[in-house]
């Protein structure tokens, strides 16, 4: 992966930034193993029964403690979560669970568990193997509760059964029940928007618990962060795991037999990591069958070549942000107004973005529940900027900082200089001058968007953990927030309210209204949704984009 995608898990660590966590491409190698050079060249090993596909370095192979993209791919292949996402998109449907229901109270979750379900290693699927994880996950012991080793769970979660520090909270889960092999319950504290969605995330996929006991799953290999679990895990997923060649950094997969599903297509899977700047011509020489976060300006020309260049549906949202706090006049409702009047939001798109990216009206993608079309949309119009400008006082003209970052690509900012002259100028052309500050992005940027002090405008963008509206609002919108500088407490409380509704239907209502009232606040404005996109040999198909980079690599065909 060319970069971090920063935001991804943006409340997952205290103490880590959250650039380094789910989407950390460029991370380093997993601990107990040499590490080899990043330029290393792949084993052109591609044939008829082998996929290889090229990808950043691997951290650790037990995705409960998996901190980056990379590792969880692989793992994606090999475990399963009870509940997954639908093919291309972000909704939940069932995975190991056949069903899954809430109780009328928000907090007890059933799921009818699939039968006839086996582990790699022979062992039964069942309710027990289900709590089993949980429970384990629930009483990390101390080593393994920092916040970049399970930052999933304290996200999601909260804190341990025993928490270790004391800034972990109090948990979220309550209990784990199996009631019957067939049934497992899992009791909440109190009712929670992030399900069933977060049951999506690979980093709570379930590993055999023969596999947890004999590999010694809790306790880290001396010399090491991690457990030896998490150099061979065990799943029920289509493919098994075979080997992970640490100084060559390739993982090797192989169909599983005994799958309770339709069997992987493909028989051999290499992940092997390969330099981004190297991964195009691997896939040109046939060194390599795919690759992802295929750069912008390749992606046109690859799919002339005949190569399947797929683009996933975008996941995120890059915003133009208003500090409120800094400049007296940003606190007026009429100037943030004036400000997103005078962006030309479609002009945006069409000259800084790939095909596909998508113009924002919310904070959180269409595809998610409670997308609001009817919002303030703010149609691009210089002269009713000027005008809401001259009602303000400021007719004669405002002179605002703009930050924005160097030395850093996303989906949602595919080119930070570009997107900032493209804005700048609609905003002089509206009567607002502009004084550019291009700052690297870490840590300087991130340090002055985060602290509030330095700027009035900023670009920044945030990226979605699962399938939940809340996820997005919540990570920007649900207490003050020195970026922004402002305090809504009416907003505060009514993001408190629909984060404690267990009820995915009563939610969806409540964040449409949510979605009009931040666009009526303005505490920021949402400017597009970036797609980012992999691509595939000429004769590899059958592999679905997703939202949540949740590909199945078991659908692949060689044609």
């Amino acid at each position: 992966m060319a970069a971090m995608r920063a935001r991804r898990w943006r409340i997952w660590s205290a103490t880590a930034t959250a650039a380094a966590l789910l989407l950390a491409a460029g991370c380093t190698g997993g601990d107990g193993g040499p590490a080899a050079p990043a330029s290393s060249a792949p084993p052109a090993v591609s044939t008829e029964d082998t996929l290889v596909f090229a990808m950043g370095e691997i951290r650790i192979l037990d995705p409960a403690l998996s901190p980056d993209a990379e590792s969880l791919r692989i793992t994606r292949q090999v475990l399963e979560t009870l509940v997954q996402a639908e093919p291309g998109a972000a909704v939940a449907a069932p995975g190991l669970a056949e069903t899954f229901s809430v109780d009328g109270t928000g907090t007890v979750w059933t799921f009818r568990l699939r039968q006839g379900v086996k582990f790699h290693d022979g062992t039964a699927f069942d309710a027990a193997a289900v709590c089993a994880n949980f429970e384990r996950w629930h009483r990390f012991p101390a080593a393994l509760q920092a916040g970049d080793v399970s930052a999933a769970w304290q996200a999601v979660f909260g804190g341990f059964a025993k928490n270790a520090s004391s800034r972990l909270g109090a948990s979220l889960f309550k209990s784990c029940t199996a009631a019957d092999p067939a049934t497992a319950q899992i009791a909440l504290t109190r009712p929670s928007s992030r399900f069933p969605a977060a049951f999506t995330l690979p980093s709570f996929a379930i590993s055999s618990p023969k596999a947890l006991r004999e590999q010694l799953a809790d306790k880290p290999v001396a010399g090491s962060r991690y457990p030896a679990y998490g150099n061979s895990p065990v799943g029920t997923g289509p493919y098994r795991f075979v080997s992970w060649d640490k100084p060559g950094r390739k993982v090797e997969l192989e169909a599983f037999e005994g799958y309770h599903g339709t069997a992987a297509k493909v028989k051999h899977l290499v992940f092997q990591t390969v330099e981004a700047a190297r991964r195009k011509q691997a896939l040109l020489d046939g060194k390599i069958d795919g690759y992802d976060l295929v750069a912008f300006e390749d992606r046109k020309p690859l799919a002339e070549q005949g190569f399947h260049v797929l683009t996933r549906p975008a996941f995120n949202t890059l915003y133009l942000g208003i500090n409120q706090s800094g400049n007296p006049a940003l606190a007026k409702p009429e100037v943030r107004q004036a400000i997103a009047y005078a962006v030309d939001r479609q002009r945006l798109l069409a000259e800084a973005f790939p095909e596909g990216a998508k113009l924002a009206l919310n904070f959180h993608p269409e595809l998610l529940p409670g997308w609001n079309p009817d919002v303030a949309a703010y149609p691009h119009d210089p002269a009713k900027a000027k005008e809401l400008l001259a009602a303000a006082g400021y007719g004669g003209g405002l002179k605002l900082r703009f930050h924005y970052p160097r030395d850093v690509t996303r989906p949602y900012l595919p080119d930070p200089k570009k997107i900032f002259e493209l804005l700048a100028a609609d905003l002089r052309a509206a009567g607002i001058e502009v004084e550019g500050i291009e700052l690297r992005w870490t840590p300087n940027y991130l340090n002055a968007v985060s602290k509030g002090k330095a700027h009035d405008l900023h670009l920044y963008g945030v990226t979605g953990n699962y399938g939940e509206a809340y996820d997005f609002m919540g990570q920007l919108f649900a207490k003050p927030n020195a970026e922004f500088g402002f305090t809504d407490a009416d907003l505060f409380a009514r993001l408190k309210e629909v984060d404690g509704i267990g009820d995915p239907g009563r939610r969806r209502p409540l964040y449409e209204q949510l979605n009009a009232r931040l666009l009526e606040l303005l505490p920021a404005v949402p400017l597009a949704h970036g797609p980012d996109a992999l691509v595939l040999d000429k004769n590899l198909i059958g592999i679905t984009p997703s939202p949540l980079t949740d590909e199945d690599f078991a659908a692949a065909l060689f044609t």
